[in-house]
């Protein structure tokens, strides 16, 4: 159920003063009053969907989750459903470092109607293995709805060893994949060895969806589909079909565009990206701030060969 290129969204900011409609949503961030632009999150959806993106991942990392508030969280969540329309999949990013909040947010988002939920390892807390087994096998037992994990140790502070995931995933049926973000082949290979055959791999880094679909991986949850979403799609889609030459052709094309992607913390580039291309505000909330004039001059480079900026 869960392949191909899905995109891991932005979520859309514009500056607004308080009251008015705006009010249920405002927040102080980085000197002014920033509020979720639910117009042009719509308008970013339609995109993605109309350039055959097959899943829309909303509320994870690139969606700057950590500072949204439970209320924009969930309203977020409901503003998807009701675009997409099932249309693709919608995989809502309900995780947090607290189970209790993981369990309530997958909650609401199960009671919302989504196809499934991204579950980030829980960051800061830095569990035990055992820990990491308790916490998802009880958000998995507080809901029916498919969960996929998000294995990111580099940004939470601790792995999710294949063993780990094999238990769960032979334990608490709901949990049917991982988005794997180790950058390491051979712990997705263990992964694919250990879990069960439909556990789904998916890749959680760009440069890596070519190589992860080559071990049996089925998609890619992509920050460089905000920008480049057919491409994404199209070599996913390339694999499948056997045409590994186009495949690996559109892997090389999109690398450099990629690496921008990177030149600081993730979401600051793409959003930055968007900005420039016109698709939304480059408003990020804090502690998320502007990039540096010397990298937002290499990003300009890479976004002006890749021939979609002028």
């Amino acid at each position: 159920m869960f392949k191909g290129s899905m995109v891991a969204i932005v979520t859309p900011f514009s500056a607004a003063t308080r009251g008015g409609s705006a009010k249920q949503y405002d927040g102080n961030f980085g000197g002014k009053n920033l509020v979720v632009d639910e117009k042009t999150f719509r308008d970013l959806i339609e995109f993605q969907i109309k350039n055959g993106t097959s899943g829309i991942v909303p509320c994870g990392t690139t969606g700057e989750s950590a500072t949204l508030s439970f209320q924009e969280h969930e309203r977020v969540i409901e503003v998807t459903i009701a675009q997409v329309k099932k249309r693709v999949p919608v995989i809502a990013g309900t995780g947090s470092n607290s189970t209790e909040e993981a369990i309530m947010l997958t909650k609401h988002a199960e009671k919302s109607g989504v196809d499934a939920s991204l579950q980030v390892s829980p960051y800061y807390n830095r569990p035990t293995q055992k820990g990491l087994y308790e916490h998802f096998k009880a958000i998995a037992d507080s809901v029916k709805i498919p969960i996929i994990l998000y294995n990111i140790a580099s940004r939470t502070g601790v792995n999710i060893e294949p063993e780990t995931m094999a238990k769960l995933a032979c334990d608490c049926k709901n949990i049917v994949g991982v988005k794997e973000a180790s950058g390491s082949l051979e712990q997705m290979s263990r992964i694919k060895a250990f879990c069960p055959p439909d556990f789904e791999l998916i890749s959680g880094d760009d440069s890596l969806t070519l190589p992860v679909l080559s071990i049996g991986g089925t998609g890619i949850i992509s920050v460089v589909a905000n920008i480049a979403p057919k491409d994404t799609a199209d070599l996913v889609s390339a694999f499948e079909k056997g045409n590994i030459k186009k495949a690996q052709e559109l892997h090389y094309k999109l690398l450099p565009l990629i690496k921008a992607m990177f030149l600081e913390t993730n979401p600051m580039p793409v959003k930055t990206a968007m900005g420039l291309l016109g698709m939304c505000e480059p408003d990020l909330r804090l502690p998320m701030c502007a990039m540096l004039p010397e990298n937002l001059e290499k990003l300009k480079k890479a976004l002006k060969d890749y021939g979609l900026f002028k």
